[in-house]
């Protein structure tokens, strides 16, 4: 499995400032199918921890505070 090293790598982006991690919530990491998305412990925040993304979106559905962006390549549109 890829590791993401920069934010520019993967396709699923987390704002930040609209993420609730902090508080308990991990509902994105819970309804990933390939658990590549985790919650970063020093800064309260989810993000994605392997580059392995099905481009399947139920991360970005269920997010509760719509911090979670799926960025699905042009030719599988």
């Amino acid at each position: 499995m890829t590791l993401a090293t920069t934010a520019t790598q993967v396709p699923v982006r987390v704002d930040d400032d609209k993420c609730i991690a902090h508080k308990g919530c991990t509902v994105c990491v819970d309804v990933c199918p390939l658990d590549v998305l985790a919650i970063d412990i020093v800064k309260g925040k989810a993000y994605m921890a392997f580059d392995e993304c099905w481009y399947c979106l139920p991360c970005e559905q269920d997010c509760p505070t719509g911090a979670i962006t799926v960025d699905i390549p042009y030719l599988l549109r």
